[in-house]
This record gives C-alpha cells, sequence and structure tokens, in this order.
C-alpha cells in the first residue's frame, strides 16, 4: 500500500513555511490525538502518520530530499509512524504544543505518562551518522538491497539502555516526582504567572541512577558495529542522499536513536557512460563498415543488445535504444541508450593500400556534399600521410 503525500496529511501545499506546517501538525494531531479518541485505531494511526509527516518536513535535509525524490528519498520511514510508540512521539514532538499540553490539557493536569505530571524525556537522542554508498549502473538501474556493517554506539545490552547497575538503581527524581519538569508560580500583578522548566537534577529525564552500569559507565550506549539493511529504490544517482531513520547513533540512557544518512555515489563503468537518465555508449567502427553497413552488438546496463549500422554512416551519428537507460526515482520515466558512432581512421597505411585509396578519392562518391565545410575522409587521409 503507498503511502499519502505528507503534504496531503498536513493539509499544506509544497511551498509552506515551517512554521506553518508546524501549526498544522499541531491541528492533525489535536484532532486525532489518542485521549480525544479513546480506542479508535483508526484515530491513532492518523496522528502517527501525521507525526512522521512532520518529521519529514520540519527538517529541511529531509523535505529537501522528499521534495526530489519523495518517499524513496527518505526511505519511506519516518520514525512518527514507524518505529516508535506513542510515547516516543510525545518526547519527540510535544515540544511544539507548548506547555506540557498532552498531559495538562488531557488529563487534567496530572500527565498522560509517566509519574505525576507530564512526560518525562528518555535520555539524550543520538546523533547521525554520514556513510558512502557506492553502487554498480546494473545495481542503480534495478535497485539493490544491501546488508552493510556500521560502527557506531549501539545500546548497552547489560543494562538495555538505562545507564543502571540493576533496576533498583533508578530513582524517581526527587525534584520532579519523575515529570522531568519543575513548575514555579510567581505573583505578579496580573496575577499568578506559572512557568514550566526542565528539571535540573535529572535533566528533565524524570528518573536519577544510584549505580552506574559497569559495562556503559551509565551512558545507556556502548561503542560497537551493527548490520543495518538497506533498500536502494531504482534510479537513485550520484550525491543523492537517503534517509534511514533510527539507524544512526544509539541515545544515550533510553534516549532515541539518531537517523543513517546514506551518501550515494556511482562505480564508474567500463564502457558506459552516465547523463542523467540515459546511458551513453562510444561506439567505433571500421571505414569499410561505415560505408558497407554491418550488424553489430553493443553493450548495455542490462546485458547485449543488437545494433544495426546502415549503408553509408557517418561518423557523429547517434542511435538511440528506447528504453535502455536509468528509471526515475518514484516514476515510470526510464531513459534510453545512446549509441555515438566513431568512424576509425586508419593511421598506418601500405603503399598499395594507400595507391587503392588515391584512385578511391577521385571519385565524386567519396567526396562530402558541396555544403558541407567538412573536409572528406580522403582529404583527411591525404594531409595525414603527404
Amino acid at each position: 500500500m503507498s503511502k499519502r503525500d505528507y503534504y496531503e496529511i498536513l493539509g499544506v501545499n509544497k511551498g509552506a513555511a515551517t512554521e506553518e506546517i508546524k501549526k498544522a501538525y499541531r491541528k492533525v494531531a489535536m484532532q486525532y490525538h489518542p485521549d480525544r479518541n479513546p480506542g479508535d485505531k483508526s484515530a491513532e494511526e492518523k496522528f502517527k502518520e501525521a507525526a512522521e509527516a512532520y518529521e519529514i518536513l520540519s527538517d529541511q535535509d529531509k523535505r529537501s530530499q522528499y521534495d526530489r525524490f519523495g518517499h524513496a528519498g527518505v526511505s519511506g520511514n519516518g520514525r512518527g509512524g514507524h518505529g516508535q510508540n506513542m510515547e516516543d512521539i510525545f518526547s519527540q514532538f510535544g515540544d511544539i504544543f507548548g506547555e506540557d499540553i498532552f498531559g495538562s490539557f488531557f488529563s487534567g493536569g496530572g500527565g498522560r505518562r509517566g509519574g505525576g505530571g507530564g512526560r518525562a524525556a528518555r535520555g539524550v537522542r543520538g546523533s547521525n551518522l554520514r556513510i558512502k554508498l557506492k553502487l554498480t549502473y546494473e545495481e542503480i538501474a534495478k535497485g539493490v538491497t544491501k546488508n552493510i556493517k556500521v560502527k557506531k554506539y549501539v545500546t548497552c545490552h547489560t543494562c538495555s539502555g538505562s545507564g543502571a547497575k540493576d533496576k533498583g538503581s533508578v530513582q524517581t527524581c526527587g525534584t520532579c516526582g519523575g515529570s522531568g519538569q519543575v513548575r514555579k508560580v510567581t505573583n505578579t500583578f496580573l496575577g499568578q504567572m506559572q512557568t514550566v522548566t526542565t528539571c535540573p537534577t535529572c535533566n528533565g529525564e524524570g528518573t536519577t541512577v544510584t549505580a552506574k552500569c559497569n559495562s556503559c559507565k551509565g551512558e545507556g550506549r556502548v561503542y560497537g558495529e551493527e548490520t543495518v539493511t538497506i533498500d536502494i529504490p531504482a534510479g537513485v544517482q550520484e550525491g543523492m542522499q537517503l534517509n534511514i531513520s533510527g539507524k544512526g547513533n544509539a541515545g544515550e540512557r533510553g534516549g532515541s536513536p539518531g537517523d543513517l544518512i546514506i551518501l550515494i555515489e556511482e562505480e564508474a563503468h567500463k564502457e558506459l557512460q552516465r547523463e542523467g537518465l540515459n546511458a551513453v555508449y562510444e561506439l567505433h567502427i571500421s571505414f569499410t563498415d561505415a560505408v558497407f553497413g554491418t550488424n553489430l552488438e553493443v553493450p548495455t546496463i542490462d546485458g547485449r543488445a543488437k545494433i544495426k549500422i546502415p549503408p553509408g554512416t557517418q561518423s557523429g551519428k547517434i542511435f538511440r535504444l528506447k528504453g535502455k537507460g536509468f528509471p526515475a526515482v518514484n516514476s515510470y520515466e526510464k531513459g534510453d541508450q545512446l549509441v555515438h558512432v566513431n568512424v576509425w581512421t586508419p593511421q598506418h597505411l601500405s603503399a598499395e593500400e594507400k595507391t587503392m585509396l588515391e584512385k578511391l578519392s577521385n571519385s565524386q562518391n567519396f567526396k562530402p556534399n558541396p555544403d558541407k565545410t567538412e573536409k572528406s575522409f580522403f582529404d583527411k587521409m591525404r594531409e595525414m600521410f603527404s
């Protein structure tokens, strides 16, 4: 089932400003929020869908890739709708709604999740990783699934990412009561003003660790290696970036992971060159083949193809093999293969061959068209061997 357009999900046009996108997401998320639609799975899916759309469109790099290549440009995998639960969405995007609106508005100030009020932030989000991936023309033309080993920070298996030595070492923060926030009420001439700030004791996590894990020293992650499966869509190009959400460095103490950004590089082909969606092949033929015509085979991205060279073919002639080029990303469009003909001029002639060609050069059939300024083959030969 194909995904809906992210702009359509949020109800904004493609040129919408960041602030407009934020407002649109706030509106859609409030409409489909689980607390307003208890037990409604359809509303929950739309809530997740909106979070995924906002994640992509609120990030300039991801939005640029999405605008150019559609869902394939961001691997169709925003964390908002895939790979995260509802708590992750609240933690990641709740701040755009202002003062703990998911907690205080829907649950009478008591907080929707996690202790006495609001949602405790879960650790520190991991950083993004960038790697280069070199692909052959064949892989680009057909698309490919790659399993690559990535050296990065991974979740500590000893403590499952908590950073604590054992469960008893994780205590509810005494300053904020587990909410991760500290509320302060100030009397002003306008009345009482309430401000909410991140708890300075637990840095907004809602818990403190009394004894750190021996393996990760309290970080909840260690440096290691992970095999990541990457689905590369057909038609990618040199310099294109694909975003694999949640496959970057693991976060600290249970924080959400960063993204893995794939920079596409093209491996040079020994016979073909790429020009946009077209593949180009330089075909060299002999003078006699150009005069009499011939049938040849030329290499293409997915094998070899037969081509007919008609008699009298001129150097510089271009033959087009329809549909033998590269596909466009997220489109049915496909390029062609262009065969550039180059007539090979012999560089060394015997005396007998030279005499024969001199005789032929006097024939009008071996003269160029009068309205063309290009020298004839024999004029070039005469200059070369004179």
